[in-house]
């Protein structure tokens, strides 16, 4: 397993100076910090160099690290480890990533797909037939899975312990007379827990409309047992305008 293997003096090198997937049976890597190291200062490689390459939050900047200095310095471990935090916070998301990854082994799905633009589009969901790998520690329940020479994963974790996030696609068709300015909120209720209130859509609320959106759930909700439909308009409207939901759909990643 590769903890966001180091860009300088290694990308762009021959594989025998490198990490590389001919050098075990499995080669998995977290990538967190592949900015280019000029000007970004990233510490790790770009190029997709395992048998499956996982690269959380689109693998540069992770969420979390761009807190202010002081900040993070005092709320972390102790000075020492803050301040070490501080200067390479993505780099080392790395194995913060790792240890979560043992103790949630449902979590961390990498999502196959061409880049991270693309990871929020229809195109990278759900899992394919054969499954997704686990990024992390259970990685390898994926060996003997891949079919192409270079597999990149994409997925979005959580911006403070614990990390793991589940991915929904959460569809919701309104009901209404009128059209409105406003949010539309979703929450999730399962058989495993429940998540927070999550913001599908915010602008005109056509009824009729159908709008879609990925959410990020900080909990396996498991089997969803019912779905909290709240939705606000933006000021104060006389005519006190209705608004329900017609249908709402969640897809479950993993299946």
């Amino acid at each position: 397993s590769g903890l966001d293997p180091a860009q300088p003096y290694f990308q762009g090198t021959p594989i025998e100076v490198r990490l590389d997937k001919t050098d075990a049976e499995f080669v998995d890597v977290i990538h967190t910090d592949s900015a280019p190291t000029i000007p970004n200062l990233g510490f790790g490689i770009r190029p997709a160099i395992g048998h499956v390459d996982f690269y959380p939050n689109g693998g540069e900047e992770m969420p979390g690290c761009d807190k202010n200095g002081l900040s993070q310095i005092v709320d972390l471990d102790g000075i020492w480890e803050g301040t070490r935090d501080f200067v390479a916070c993505n780099h080392l998301r790395s194995y913060k990533y790792y240890s979560d990854s043992i103790i949630y082994p449902d979590g961390f799905l990498g999502y196959p797909c061409a880049s991270y633009d693309v990871f929020d589009t229809e195109n990278c969901f759900p899992c394919p037939k054969e499954g997704c790998p686990n990024m992390g520690h259970y990685a390898d329940k994926f060996k003997g899975k891949i079919k192409s020479d270079f597999l990149k994963l994409y997925l979005n974790t959580a911006e403070t312990k614990d990390f793991p996030l589940w991915r929904y696609k959460v569809t919701v068709t309104l009901a209404g007379k009128s059209k409105v300015k406003g949010y539309v909120n979703i929450a999730l209720y399962g058989s495993d827990g429940n998540t927070r209130q999550h913001q599908i859509t915010e602008g005109t609320l056509r009824p009729d409309n159908t709008y879609t959106k990925f959410i990020d759930a900080e909990v396996n909700v498991g089997t969803v047992k019912k779905v909290k439909f709240l939705w606000n308009n933006n000021w104060i409207n006389p005519t006190l305008p209705k608004l329900g939901a017609a249908t709402i759909t969640v897809q479950s990643g993993i299946n």
